[in-house]
Formats: C-alpha cells, sequence, structure tokens
C-alpha cells in the first residue's frame, strides 16, 4: 500500500545501544543548541520557563529536586515553578538534596537570577505521601497549571515546561480534559493541537491522541488529517528548522491493510490524504505498515512520522528513545514541552527517578524558543502578523476546524 522510499541517500541517526549516546553522563546537562549559544550572563536576559510541579505524590518534585540541586542549569535559562514549597521541602529532606534551594516569588516578573524561583500556589496541607493517588494532589497539580498559563498567556513566561498529572485525580470543573494537550489546546484557542514526542532527529506525531483504542477509526477522517499534517509539516519548518521536511504516514490495520484484506481504512481515507498532500508540494509519503517502518532503518529517511493512534507512535518511540524523549505540544502560539513519562507512583519518592527526559524537556523549551524567534525575524518585514505561526497557517492554507 506504501509509497516507493523516497530517494534519500543518509543516515542521520546514530546508532541505538542501550542508551543513547551522550559526550556526558546522564548526571550532567547535555549540550543543546541553547548552551552553544551562551545565553547572556545577565538574569534579566534570559529566557523564563514556567515548570508547573504536576502531581505532588508523583515523581515531578523529585525531577526538580534533582535537578536543580546542578546550579549550571541556572546559567541556560530563569526557572520558575508553580507549585508548593512544602512539597519542595519534603522531598529536599527525603532525598537529601542539601545542594538544592529555591526561593519564594511574589511577583512573576522579578524572579531570582541565582536559583529556583517558587510561586506558590493553593495551601497544600494534606499529608505528602509519595505513590498515593489524591484528589487534593490532583487539585495542587491543577492549581499550578491553571496559573502557568495564566502567566504564559500574560507575557510573563517564554515557555512552559509541565511535569506529570494524574489525569483521574485531576479532574474538575475547571479541567475535564484526557490530558495536558487537550486543556492547553482549549486554553489557547487551537482546539486541535498535535502531540509530537521528539528524540534527536526522531519525531512522531499522533493523529488521534488520547483517544480509546475501540474509538480511533470513527475519529478519523480526511480532513483531520489533512489538517495534521500541515500542523506537523509546519512545526517541523517553524521549531525544528526543516524547509522541506519529508513525513512518513503509518497505516492504521496490520500491514497498512494489506490491499484492502485487513481493513479498507488504508487505501480509502489514508492514502487519498497523503496522494492530496503531495498535489500541494509536501513531501508525504505513505501509508506504511508501522512494524516494519520501526523495526528497518526506513525511519531514518524522515524527518516527521505521523501515527494513527497513541500506542502505535508511542511504543516504538519510547523504545528507541529509551527515557530520553520529550513530548512538545505543536500548533499552540505558544511553547510547552514535558518529560515523556507519567507520575510513576511506583517509583515515587524512592529516589529512583531518571531525570533525563525532565532536562531535555528544558533543553528543547529553549531551542524551540530560538528557533521560532529566528524565523519571527525572518518574517518580520515580510508580512505583518502577530506570529510565524499565524503566518505560516494561512501562506500553507491551514485548515480551520
Amino acid at each position: 500500500m506504501a509509497d516507493p522510499k523516497p530517494d534519500r541517500n543518509r543516515d542521520r541517526r546514530r546508532p541505538d545501544k542501550n542508551r543513547p549516546r551522550s559526550s556526558q553522563s546522564p548526571e550532567a546537562p547535555r549540550r543543546s543548541v541553547s548552551e552553544l549559544a551562551q545565553p547572556p550572563r545577565d538574569p534579566a536576559l534570559r529566557l523564563k520557563v514556567g515548570i508547573t510541579m504536576g502531581d505532588p505524590h508523583g515523581i515531578g518534585p523529585e525531577l526538580l529536586v534533582q535537578t536543580f540541586s546542578d546550579p549550571r542549569l541556572i546559567d541556560l535559562l530563569v526557572p520558575i515553578v508553580y507549585g508548593s514549597g512544602r512539597v519542595l521541602q519534603h522531598y529536599r529532606q527525603q532525598l537529601r538534596a542539601d545542594k538544592f534551594g529555591f526561593a519564594n516569588l511574589n511577583d512573576v516578573s522579578q524572579p531570582h537570577g541565582k536559583r529556583l524561583s517558587l510561586i506558590e500556589v493553593g495551601d497544600y496541607t494534606e499529608r505528602i505521601e509519595p505513590g498515593t493517588p489524591s484528589p487534593a494532589a490532583g487539585l495542587l497539580a491543577f492549581q499550578a497549571l491553571e496559573r502557568a498559563c495564566t502567566d504564559l498567556a500574560a507575557g510573563h513566561l517564554d515557555a512552559l515546561v509541565t511535569l506529570p498529572i494524574d489525569k483521574k485525580t485531576i479532574q474538575n470543573e475547571g479541567f475535564s480534559f484526557p490530558g495536558h494537550t487537550e486543556y492547553l489546546g482549549a486554553q489557547f484557542g487551537r482546539p486541535d493541537p498535535l502531540m509530537v514526542m521528539v528524540w534527536e532527529n526522531l519525531r512522531v506525531a499522533v493523529a488521534t491522541g488520547h483517544v480509546p483504542l475501540g474509538q480511533v477509526p470513527q475519529s478519523l477522517n480526511a480532513d483531520k488529517l489533512r489538517n495534521q499534517l500541515q500542523l506537523l509539516h509546519n512545526t517541523l519548518r517553524i521549531d525544528f528548522g526543516l524547509i522541506k521536511p519529508r513525513i512518513a504516514v503509518l497505516g492504521l490495520n496490520p500491514h497498512a491493510g494489506d490491499g484492502g484484506l485487513l481493513g479498507s481504512e488504508d487505501r480509502e481515507l489514508i492514502l487519498p490524504v497523503v496522494e492530496s498532500m503531495r498535489e500541494k508540494g509536501l513531501l508525504v509519503y505513505g501509508p506504511y505498515a508501522a512494524d516494519g517502518f520501526f523495526a528497518s532503518q526506513q525511519r531514518n529517511r524522515f524527518d516527521g512520522v505521523l501515527a494513527m493512534y497513541h500506542d502505535q507512535g508511542l511504543i516504538p518511540f519510547k523504545a528507541l528513545s529509551n527515557g530520553w524523549g520529550v513530548n512538545y505540544t505543536a500548533g499552540l502560539p505558544i511553547i510547552r514541552t514535558s518529560p515523556d513519562h507519567g507520575t510513576a507512583y511506583d517509583i515515587a519518592g524512592k529516589g529512583r527517578a531518571d531525570a533525563t527526559s525532565f532536562r531535555n524537556a528544558l533543553y528543547y523549551a529553549l531551542d524551540i524558543y530560538r528557533m521560532r524567534q529566528q524565523n519571527e525575524d525572518l518574517l518580520r518585514n515580510a508580512l505583518r502578523k502577530p506570529s510565524v505561526i499565524d503566518q505560516l497557517v494561512a501562506e500553507e492554507g491551514l485548515l480551520e476546524d
């Protein structure tokens, strides 16, 4: 069913072993584009990154304590955490992290320049029980997210990094969404943002997001797929600097339908969409059988992949990235990243959490911000638009809901 392989005789990926290669140990911050750009010494000129604590009974607070015990990160950004100082102190003591500290902040426009800043939200007086779901913990996670979004919308933050929430305990009148992605889309006026998992040159988007498997087929239609392919194309250009990105589309059924023997969606829905996008000039190919696509070097020929449903994309992504990946929300006027994992209740508070994905989420937020700024500069004198995203949406003809 798939189109012939595009002629791309280059392998841009490093060999995958037990862990992705790195010139530094997992405990040391990797050298990102942002670090190589030599951030200004003046804290007032560094990017301000809001960080939501997430569920206080998950590993979010532990990741904060572990990560910001390394003072070198403060040289890269101004981190502003939304959460509870009492919770941070609890994990600091439990993990014996003597090098970790924070400063309480009343005015988001005046963060501390040499240490982590904390904006206290709510009044969390409940017993702190790592690994135990709690409605009070879910409420605190929501209050942190709500306040961070308010400050982000007001322009007080340059980017947002969210730590894991419990999708069940966070549910309330202000949050009736299956996850961060959908909530942020509603908050910032983009009802259909795109989840993109990123690690090095592997970028996997998910067409149906947080949808039960049984509802996936009826959740797909031609307009939705065209919209998301255009959105993925745009974000690869805007946020990752790829001028003519190549995108692979995965099939819905086993073996991409096997010519209709194992389902008709691949031949009757996905293939016509792929062909229509190529007629517009986009380098879109597929549908490909997901198992063979990820098991072979075929994936190295593409800059982005659109999977049809959550596990089809995330299982191979997490197996390949091995804990180093980042979740990026594409299509928003703001920048949001997060680690590629959940609350990990089973190891919360035990000092076993790996902060690599969280650190990478911080680095990607900085890198994407600077890439967008470069694109803004290029377009500033071309057309007067409020943002580069709006400009490219108009230029590429992105379908509106």
